[in-house]
């Protein structure tokens, strides 16, 4: 698609002196050149333009999944890929790991869609372990696990590979669906789809991918795959046999979101050029930077040690700061964090460090940060 014709007129974008910069966990802040990326006059979805343009996103987002097995796109939030994932997966018992509040949504899900579960539960700010997960299965007759990878609530980063080889090494694990939320990770955390022997792994498009909300996308394992045509009472939007097929043609099922297509595909070429290696490195560096400038300030990490998020750090607001008045005060300087979650709020604050987000930027906000305090 030539990208020069673009309809007539002035870009009207927001004037910069309206621009807030997003240190939060999603939206997050998008580049110029993506929002514009968008801005291509419109295809039909059964034009060979389309199928074209997802043929050219395919390849790219199965690297960034690390998998050669089916990648699907959705135009929905990640939210509609949990009941994907549930609907099409879940034929006995779900056993739900539950460590914040999108595992907590994660699990309603499953129990919203009329299957069987039992929840395992640790508080927050802690991961799910290997061995916890192990014990529970031992003990129902369980054919699939959900679980978050990166837990936007708090911070934390569970050890999904130990997990999924903790289960394959049960008696029957191998049946098991190991079904992931990789939300607020994918593209920012490290997780390998074929690799760690996953069955499904989501995300959307407005965390660490750096694009505008609207987008979701999965892996399905070929043993998922198998397991949703066993499955009765799938539904019709997420389906995944029925987007399967679609995908192999290069198209969706229903109309996609064809203007974030477009952005996706810019996106991905900038994710390849950067190289993935690259970008797990880079987020790793802002992880570090951003621990190491909470706890000089007095704040407390909520995340247990060695779990900590690579793409949010969740502060412990120890110092009982006015999180309302720090981002009224940050607004001034053209940028916010997040307040804490849910429960969490005014209890810790967080700060989002994924995406196109470099350490530079980090730093712009940190001294911003530096002067509320000391004003």
């Amino acid at each position: 698609m030539n990208t020069s014709n673009q309809n007539s007129g002035e870009h009207s974008s927001p004037r910069s002196d309206q621009h807030v910069k997003l240190f939060i966990p999603g939206p997050t802040e998008v580049r110029p050149e993506i929002l514009d990326a968008q801005a291509q006059w419109m295809i039909g979805h059964r034009m060979p333009e389309c199928a074209d343009l997802i043929g050219s996103i395919l390849p790219k987002l199965s690297q960034v999944f690390f998998t050669e097995q089916t990648v699907l796109i959705t135009a929905s939030s990640g939210t509609g890929l949990w009941e994907a994932a549930v609907r099409n997966c879940v034929g006995k018992k779900a056993l739900t790991c539950v460590n914040g509040a999108f595992a907590s949504r994660f699990s309603d899900v499953v129990g919203l869609n009329g299957k069987d579960m039992e929840v395992l539960s640790v508080p927050w700010g802690q991961p799910i372990l290997p061995e916890q997960v192990v014990e529970r299965l031992s003990s129902g007759d369980f054919d699939a696990v959900t679980v978050v990878h990166n837990e936007t609530s708090t911070g934390v980063t569970s050890p999904i590979r130990e997990i999924a080889q903790a289960i394959r090494a049960m008696p029957g694990g191998q049946d098991i669906m190991i079904l992931v939320d990789s939300v607020s990770g994918l593209a920012g955390a490290r997780i390998e789809m074929d690799a760690w022997d996953l069955d499904v792994v989501l995300a959307s498009s407005q965390k660490a991918f750096a694009l505008p909300p609207g987008l979701a996308f999965c892996a399905v394992s070929d043993r998922a795959m198998a397991k949703a045509k066993t499955i009765p009472a799938r539904g019709y939007y997420f389906d995944f046999i029925s987007l399967a097929k679609s995908i192999a043609k290069n198209q969706t099922p229903a109309t996609p979101a064809v203007s974030l297509l477009f952005a996706l595909d810019r996106q991905l070429d900038d994710m390849m050029a950067e190289g993935m290696e690259n970008r797990f490195t880079r987020h790793l560096a802002m992880r570090d930077r951003t621990l190491t400038w909470v706890q000089n300030k007095g704040f407390e990490i909520f995340a247990d040690a060695g779990y900590e998020s690579p793409t949010v750090t969740c502060a412990s607001n120890t110092l009982e700061i006015d999180i309302s008045a720090l981002n009224k005060y940050l607004r001034g300087h053209g940028m916010i964090i997040s307040n804490g979650y849910g429960d969490l709020k005014g209890k810790t604050f967080r700060i989002a460090h994924m995406g196109d987000t470099q350490m530079h930027e980090l730093e712009q906000l940190f001294a911003a940060m530096d002067g509320f305090f000391a004003s």
